[in-house]
């Protein structure tokens, strides 16, 4: 345990564990002019805090987003993100119930309460036919909303939820930046629906693994073009991106991978394996017809 120079002890020193309560109590904010009660603290971000509490007037927990101690620029983001959430009626993005500001200042922000575990926790024992599947709904969550002039501008597995029954969550869109993810263009302030498109690559990148990445030469180039730096080569949309991943999966080529005869051959043995078999075994009976009638 590290000491930290403060008051209240004999030696004139608080633990890291003491700062660390006395800095939660400072966090915690009053609910008691409210229908809300506060329970526990579920997560935390640069914009503030999002804790689990309860309506008390319906009897539900929600999930509360309070921003840190108020600036114009945190408050006002916050207040344009419920306002973006409250316009997308979505089944992958969650419902805003309320929002509204506490005596000290700080904005809230009343949203359903999302059980369950984030996309890359979730995914890691599931074969890879399931990863591409839900990422094509998160694919179909991020259409949903560009066609509605919104960006998301902050896509990582973090933002991404699978809730108890299988239902897929896209949450944060408080248009933050986050490295890894982040398109090339968004560190100079100019991002459209292609920065998205960049952050849903990385996310497919997440989702193959590195070590299944040899093998998967097409999905990596789906991956290689969605994340390419120049915005003007990349997929146009999220939906022209989840076709060609739907393409692989159906068996037929891949617009963004240049395949050569072999994997066109291995590729059409995988997708007619059936009648190519059926074919074998009438060749096998058919020789040894001809074997035995002799």
């Amino acid at each position: 345990m590290t000491p930290a120079r403060g008051h209240g002890s004999e030696d004139g020193w608080l633990s890291d564990a003491a700062l660390g309560r006395l800095r939660a109590i400072d966090d915690r904010p009053d609910f008691g002019s409210t229908r809300y009660e506060l329970l526990d603290e579920i997560g935390r971000g640069g914009m503030g805090i999002v804790f689990r509490g309860r309506d008390r007037e319906l009897d539900r927990d929600v999930a509360i987003k309070v921003t840190s101690w108020p600036t114009g620029g945190d408050t006002e983001r916050l207040r344009c993100e419920a306002r973006t959430l409250a316009a997308l009626e979505h089944p992958g993005i969650v419902p805003v119930h309320d929002v509204g500001r506490l005596p000290d200042g700080r904005l809230f922000t009343v949203m359903t309460l999302v059980r369950g575990e984030r996309l890359d926790v979730y995914t890691r024992t599931l074969p890879l036919p399931d990863r591409l599947r839900l990422f094509d709904r998160v694919c179909e969550t991020i259409s949903f909303a560009h066609a509605r002039g919104v960006v998301h501008r902050d896509l990582k597995p973090a933002n991404v939820m699978v809730g108890t029954y299988g239902q897929v969550f896209v949450l944060d869109w408080g248009g933050g930046f986050t490295r890894g993810y982040m398109a090339p263009e968004q560190a100079l302030g100019a991002a459209d629906g292609r920065a998205d498109v960049f952050a849903l690559g990385a996310l497919l990148g997440d989702l193959i693994g590195a070590a299944d990445a040899p093998r998967l030469r097409p999905l990596t180039s789906i991956v290689a073009r969605a994340t390419e730096s120049d915005p003007e080569s990349r997929y146009p949309t999220p939906a022209e991106l989840a076709a060609d991943v739907r393409r692989y999966m159906d068996g037929a080529s891949v617009r963004a991978h240049r395949e050569t005869a072999f994997e066109r051959g291995a590729r059409l043995a995988r997708v007619y394996r059936a009648p190519i078999a059926l074919v074998l075994a009438y060749l096998v009976m058919r020789t040894l017809f001809v074997f035995f009638s002799r």
